[in-house]
């Protein structure tokens, strides 16, 4: 077992409070939007086994095996296959997508062949990683996910009688509430509708927005309108307005395929995904923005988000699975109440505490006690890790082998 040093990633979006209490530090007055686990180069976790602290990356490059285990290694190679998170968003994020795993691949292919540096400002891919995700609410949620049907986006933006969006209202209504290609079908509405929202002059944008301003802020344009009110001269606030806005509980979780386009509003949650930084944004920032290829990875097709609540694990009592399409990380969670639990070691696995305090044991009795924002590191032992602990609640990030 392995304490770990972790990276809070200072991005303009993060908010000022929620990861500093967390932690239990003091605020710096500065944005904190991410705090990274894993063993991603971008920024790696720590761990002290002797002789000061050593990047995990390291650790595991060192010996893939001992650390991952042999069936992880076999099937996904030899680097943990997941980045664990705390996102703490005080304003919205940026509207974005992942690539696939070939996109992925192709594109940072690309980018290298072109020589553009990794941490280079106009770097779309990061590494040749695709990154589907999952976020678990830690309080209320907001967030924008999914593209609304043709027919509802369209009313919505035609409520706001501001003529400079009649072109991407037109190409909504050019779906005609039907999929049949001869009729363009709702792909060719959604994708018409998302390249005229970013090719929107400046005065249609700021009409939206004064629009916008003048609506009831407990209504449907609530939400975007709280988004212009930090982004005022972005195309990404009328974008916006073609996907679901969706609210979470402590708790509630969604997740995220390829291609779904999506932006974090507000909140605070855990985020478990692919071992990759690979983001294409559309708007509602100041990073990188490179529509044509956002438009290649999107997937045009309607569909409201699904929210997640976890199902008790059969085998293992005590914890509760938010079920994924995908076995390169398994989210479940733990709500201590006074009763020891076992968890199986053969995975690699990261634990992140996020209420109270939780004690891990090992087989050889060496014990590790975590509180509220401190996370370990469990190698793949094959032995099985004691959990204790009262009022406490424990995230369990790990893979399907």
């Amino acid at each position: 077992m392995d304490r770990l040093v972790n990276t809070v990633r200072p991005y303009a979006w993060g908010s000022l409070t929620a990861l500093p209490e967390l932690l239990g530090q003091q605020p710096t007055g500065e944005p904190q939007a991410e705090l990274w686990m894993g063993a991603h180069p971008g920024a790696p976790s720590r761990a002290d086994r002797g002789g000061g602290p050593r990047r995990l990356d390291e650790l595991i490059a060192a010996d893939p095996e001992g650390e991952l285990g042999a069936a992880s290694v076999a099937r996904f190679g030899p680097t943990l296959p997941f980045l664990f998170k705390v996102l703490a968003a005080g304003i919205p994020l940026s509207i974005q997508a992942h690539p696939t795993l070939d996109q992925a691949r192709a594109g940072f292919a690309a980018e290298n062949a072109l020589g553009i540096p990794l941490d280079a400002p106009e770097r779309s891919y990061r590494d040749a990683n695709h990154k589907p995700e999952m976020i678990c609410a830690l309080g209320d949620f907001e967030g924008l996910c999914g593209f609304r049907p043709p027919a509802g986006a369209a009313r919505l933006l035609a409520g706001l009688a501001v003529p400079g969006l009649a072109p991407v209202i037109e190409r909504l209504a050019a779906g005609g509430g039907t999929s049949r290609p001869e009729d363009g079908g709702e792909s060719a509405a959604l994708r018409g509708a998302l390249t005229a929202a970013l090719a929107l002059d400046g005065e249609t944008v700021r009409r939206t927005v004064e629009a916008l301003a003048a609506t009831d802020p407990d209504g449907e344009y609530g939400p975007y309108a709280r988004i212009a009110e930090d982004f005022p001269d972005d195309r990404g606030v009328i974008a916006g307005m073609l996907l679901h806005h969706v609210r979470l509980r402590a708790g509630q979780a969604l997740y995220l395929g390829a291609g779904v386009p999506h932006a974090y509003l507000s909140g605070a949650c855990v985020e478990l995904q692919a071992n990759s930084d690979n983001v294409l944004r559309a708007g509602l920032t100041p990073k990188h923005i490179d529509v044509p290829e956002l438009l290649k990875v999107v997937v045009f097709a309607a569909g409201a988000p699904e929210v997640l609540e976890p199902v008790p694990v059969r085998d293992t009592p005590g914890e509760e699975l938010y079920p994924v399409p995908i076995d390169e990380f398994r989210l479940s969670r733990f709500v201590l109440d006074g009763t020891g639990r076992e968890i199986d070691g053969r995975t690699p696995q990261i634990l992140l505490c996020t209420e109270g305090t939780a004690r891990l044991t090992a087989a050889d009795g060496t014990v590790l006690d975590l509180a509220r924002g401190q996370s370990a590191f469990l190698p793949a032992t094959g032995t099985p890790t004691r959990l204790s602990g009262s009022g406490g609640t424990l995230f369990r990030a790990t893979v399907t082998v």
